[in-house]
């Protein structure tokens, strides 16, 4: 069962896939600021590429080239 954050994160750390990728995982214990906004033009300004499946949840920020 899961009962703690640690056995999350043991399960997550322990994942391999069939071609040997292996995942690294640990409990971040930084506290961070809530409450940061980012404007609607901040937003979209950004290069986004969701994904097909739950793209709110799985998506990438592709980088901008050096002259942007």
């Amino acid at each position: 069962p899961l009962v703690s954050r640690q056995v999350v994160v043991n399960l997550i750390g322990n994942t391999t896939t069939e071609t040997g990728l292996r995942i690294q995982a640990a409990i971040d214990e930084n506290a961070y600021t809530s409450g940061i906004k980012v404007s609607d033009e901040e937003l979209a300004s950004l290069a986004i590429e969701r994904d097909a499946f739950h793209g709110e949840w799985n998506y990438r920020l592709i980088p901008r080239k050096n002259d942007e």
